[in-house]
């Protein structure tokens, strides 16, 4: 993980944030119930979830500023679809209730990715 921290420690705070937000929903799909509807979910969330921090952590080596962008957007993309996974996780009552404080935290830590992911693309249109 070394090589994706460098000399900007805003930017090395924000990737251990991903990184760290990424390990969190790992453990916490690992330890859901394994029911049919369940597994499906965990599998969409899987993907979207971890596709913010690829993206991200891609965007480090994109070719030019459009590029960077893109990878951004495609973060803001997944945040949003996994805010969506998680609140249907949350809302059929498929989160056991010791795991019940995690998934709201998780759902609180992609809506506030969601918003820096969102606010930075702004800013990036902004000086073109």
């Amino acid at each position: 993980m070394q090589k994706y921290f460098g000399k900007d420690k805003a930017k090395d705070k924000f990737r251990k944030r991903i990184y760290d937000y990424i390990i969190r929903l790992v453990k916490f799909l690992g330890v859901l119930p394994k029911d049919q509807v369940t597994r499906e979910i965990i599998a969409q969330l899987m993907r979207s979830g971890t596709s913010i921090g690829a993206n991200y952590f891609e965007a480090k080596s994109a070719s030019s500023r459009k590029d960077y962008q893109n990878y951004f957007n495609h973060s803001l993309k997944s945040a949003n679809e996994s805010k969506f996974w998680l609140n249907l996780l949350f809302d059929s009552n498929l989160v056991p209730k010791v795991l019940i404080s995690e998934c709201q935290w998780l759902l609180q830590e992609t809506t506030e990715l969601a918003n820096i992911f969102a606010s930075s693309i702004i800013t990036m249109k902004g000086q073109k």
